[in-house]
């Protein structure tokens, strides 16, 4: 069965940090390009970071310098540090997994950042 599931969600205040992981099952991870996207209330779903089989990452320019996305083939996830969190990155962050025509997505994890 093919799954992804995110976890490390949570509330933290301004300036804190979180880190989010996604697990993968039933997919040749290192084949797929990982992303994390996020949706807050009343918007559209968003790219946040992406990271290549060969480990090429990109981001939104909002996150710049402050978000990391990595991966660890051997464990079949990728995580997402993100460090000075801002009001405005509050929402639902999804993993996505894209191979080809194949396009997986987790369930999503909540982050609030809130004082």
């Amino acid at each position: 069965q093919v799954q992804l599931v995110e976890s490390g969600g949570g509330l933290v205040q301004p300036g804190g940090s979180l880190r989010l992981s996604c697990a993968a099952s039933g997919i040749t991870f290192g084949w797929y390009t990982m992303g994390w996207y996020r949706q807050a209330p009343g918007e559209q779903r968003e790219l946040v970071a992406t990271i290549s089989r060969s480990g090429s990452t990109s981001y939104t320019d909002s996150v710049k310098g402050r978000f990391t996305i990595s991966r660890d083939n051997a464990k079949s996830t990728v995580y997402l540090q993100m460090n000075g969190l801002k009001p405005e990155d509050t929402a639902v962050y999804y993993c996505n997994a894209k191979w080809l025509q194949n396009d997986v997505w987790g369930q999503g994890t909540q982050v609030a950042v809130s004082s």
